[in-house]
């Protein structure tokens, strides 16, 4: 079925559309089969109507008959399961003896990957998954038997190569390994992926096998450093997109403003369960992004409602979140790919590549977060012809800035993927784990890298013996190492109405984020706190229906430890380097969701905590600050400033706001001058403010441009107030920040122009 641009007229001809445009077709380009591939697989492919390939498929083909390693970065339901499930077939259909080992960063990835290669009906294909759903009698026979073994990078981390011995065929034939959804592999998480994946290639060169890295991503600004990062080699990019895609039509929809003072919107959940209904009334399957499971079912629950009487169509619509049986999710799959519902609410559990079938209409409500997530929600819809997809805004300062300034969005290449495996806070544990898993010695250097075979002699559980450095403990030192986390030393979240494990928080985090009658988010849910053990770093929560959330208060100083780089950009001393960041959470605020109003504040008596991390700090001069100079106008100007350029940070690099920290003050004891400083959130960092280092002038103008366009008069949460401020967005100055950004910006400086391109 063709759909006709037409349906949507009516629909979005309101005052709420922002912006309306449209992406051209593109035909797809094809090349034939590769005249090496093996007869069985070219047989499989006929048999599933696979003739020829794109474009893309067979140049990655091409790197991987080389040798090369390989990183395909192409657009949504562009192929690249093919791309990298082809050179693996091929091989197996040779040799079954070989080994592949594919790793996904969710069971659901591995589960759907494995429903796929049940389809390939290759004879002596044998592929199981190993995770931590396999049952113990059924796990030594995918080691004995499986010839391509689907896993992730935990059960890697902490399953696999600590018992390396009883993987040791597995190992020693081990010919190509998979990253799907590399993209994902960043900030903490990637930088301990890069670890265990270095692990994995050390262990299989003792084993005597050299597997190739095939590499799936999201379209992201550096596919080759991330790849390289992840795993130490050299890969080929293949990012030349031959598959077609139809036209396709980009709304960006604004929730009336309802108070234009406080910049209060009417609900996106509300405008997008509007959407939903009206197309799906037309007969377009639709699919609905939401970035919490509440949120997923209460769009659901207003749509219904919308359709009012028509109890057949709303039959057809249905949510879809984690927290669901797999049964569960499997059923909604079943019926979206058979075109039995019409519509779906969902979490981006089904933003990654899992088949949902041929779609139309694909809604986003709030920015999720980057580019290439948007895109990945967006290439769900017009599979099946012209496509439409929509961002509903929130209230949120990047959402915001998009619908008054879409081509930032629009026409903005994708966010860098940022990755330290050289993080110290990250690195020793994996130094301890691989010299548990082999004697450590200057041969390792090419897998590990120099800077673990520097940890090693700093570490004082390992002992230097003529083999090398060995573990020297009694216990298995992986099962220390949080991959989530850049400390082992983080307190365990509780669900007491379960007793299930909701997740991890690090030390340096947990008093601001589960302090006693904190609302804590998790996975978008909202849990009460009702103890914090400090003793047993323990919090026990419990799910949270009210409608407040809390906001802690914290008394935070900076020191700078050591300056990595110092330049001069857009007329300041501009720096990046190591800093110590102390913090201390007093009290805590309860605010309403409705409007913001605080309700009531809370004393809290907590200690202070330091961590070390990194961070980017500049020195306005005087001339920038004329006029502002009086307090406590310059202390409301620079922590406006702070706020903002928070808030616009994760646009160059792929990251989340709270991964963020910041201070500004009207004179820091070390630099005796007015500083304002972004740091890393987590211990050591990540490498995020230095990407905000590398890109400052980009990262400043984008900043000043989403203050400049906000509506409001003295400054909202859509422009300078932060959710996460510890100063409750006391002391913020709008027009100030603005003025002093746009001093920076006007500045001659010799390299204005780096970092401009989007």
């Amino acid at each position: 079925m063709a759909v006709e641009t037409g349906v949507w007229d009516e629909l979005l001809a309101g005052d709420e559309l922002a912006h309306l445009g449209t992406e051209p077709a593109r035909p797809a380009r094809t090349e034939p089969l590769p005249d090496g591939l093996h007869a069985r697989v070219r047989e499989a492919l006929a048999a599933r109507g696979v003739e020829s390939l794109y474009s893309h498929q067979a140049e990655a083909w091409a790197a991987a008959a080389r040798g090369e390693h390989v990183i395909v970065t192409t657009g949504t339901a562009s192929g690249k399961t093919l791309a990298f499930n082809l050179p693996v077939l091929d091989a197996l259909a040779r040799d079954p003896r070989q080994r592949a080992l594919y790793l996904y960063p969710t069971k659901a990835l591995a589960q759907d990957q494995l429903r796929t290669l049940a389809t390939v009906g290759l004879p002596r294909l044998r592929p199981a998954i190993y995770d931590g759903d396999t049952e113990r009698e059924r796990r030594w026979q995918v080691r004995r038997w499986a010839n391509l073994v689907l896993t992730n990078p935990d059960m890697l981390h902490v399953g696999v190569l600590p018992h390396h011995d009883r993987w040791g065929e597995l190992l020693a034939r081990l010919r190509y390994v998979i990253v799907d959804e590399a993209h994902v592999y960043r900030g903490v998480f990637g930088s301990h992926v890069a670890n265990v994946l270095r692990r994995l290639r050390r262990l299989a060169r003792v084993y005597g096998s050299e597997p190739q890295f095939l590499f799936a991503s999201a379209t992201i600004a550096n596919p080759a450093e991330l790849a390289r990062a992840l795993t130490g080699v050299e890969v080929t990019v293949v990012e030349d997109d031959g598959a077609p895609r139809a036209e396709r039509t980009i709304a960006l929809w604004n929730p009336p403003l309802l108070d234009p003072e406080l910049g209060l919107r009417a609900s996106p959940l509300g405008e997008a369960a509007k959407l939903l209904a009206e197309l799906v009334s037309r007969g377009q399957r639709t699919i609905c992004f939401a970035k919490s499971r509440r949120a997923a079912e209460l769009i659901h629950r207003f749509a219904v409602q919308r359709l009012g009487d028509d109890r057949e169509l709303a039959a057809r619509l249905a949510p879809y979140r984690a927290g669901y049986t797999p049964q569960q999710r499997r059923e909604v799959e079943r019926r979206l790919v058979e075109g039995e519902l019409l519509g779906v609410s969902a979490t981006d559990a089904l933003e990654l590549g899992i088949d949902v079938g041929l779609l139309d209409a694909a809604i986003s409500v709030g920015f999720p977060g980057t580019v290439a997530s948007l895109r990945q929600q967006w290439g769900r819809a017009g599979r099946r012809g012209h496509g439409l997809a929509v961002l509903v805004a929130s209230e949120d300062a990047l959402d915001q800035y998009f619908v008054r300034e879409p081509e930032t969005l629009l026409a903005r290449r994708v966010e860098a993927a940022i990755l330290d495996h050289a993080n110290r806070r990250v690195l020793d544990g994996h130094v301890l784990a691989a010299a548990f898993e082999a004697p450590l010695d200057d041969a390792d250097r090419e897998t590990l890298g120099d800077e673990a075979l520097a940890r090693a002699p700093e570490l004082p559980e390992l002992k230097r013996t003529p083999a090398g450095w060995v573990w020297a403990g009694r216990d298995y030192p992986a099962a220390r190492v949080p991959l989530r986390s850049t400390s082992p030393d983080s307190f365990t979240v509780v669900d007491a109405s379960t007793g299930s494990l909701l997740g991890m928080v690090e030390r340096e985090k947990a008093y601001s984020t589960v302090h006693e009658g904190a609302v804590y988010l998790h996975l978008g849910e909202q849990y009460l706190v009702r103890e914090l053990d400090l003793d047993g770093r323990r919090a026990v929560v419990e799910p949270h229906r009210g409608d407040w959330y809390t906001q802690a208060k914290k008394e935070t100083t900076t020191a700078i430890e050591r300056p990595y780089r110092t330049e001069r950009r857009l007329g300041l001393e501009l720096s990046f380097g190591a800093v110590s960041v102390t913090e201390q959470v007093v009290a805590y605020q309860r605010k309403a969701i409705r409007d913001g109003s605080t309700l009531d504040l809370v004393a809290l008596d907590l200690p202070a905590t330091t961590f070390d991390t990194e961070a980017v700090w500049f020195l306005p001069e005087p001339e920038q600050l004329a006029g502002l100079e009086r307090m406590p106008l310059l202390l409301s100007s620079l922590h406006a400033a702070e706020h903002a350029l928070i808030a616009l940070l994760p646009l160059w690099a792929m990251c989340d706001r709270w991964d963020i920290g910041g201070l500004s003050t009207n004179v820091h004891f070390q630099t005796g001058r007015p500083t304002v400083f972004v740091y890393d959130g987590h211990a050591g960092g990540v490498g995020i403010t230095e990407r905000g280092f590398e890109v400052f002038e980009g990262w400043v103008a984008d900043t000043a441009r989403m203050i400049e366009g906000c509506p409001c008069e003295r400054g909202c949460p859509s422009c300078v107030q932060s959710p996460k401020c510890g100063n409750l967005n006391e002391l913020l100055d709008k027009e100030g920040a603005l003025t002093l950004l746009r001093r920076m910006l006007a500045t001659d400086a010799v390299d204005s122009g780096r970092g401009r391109s989007s």
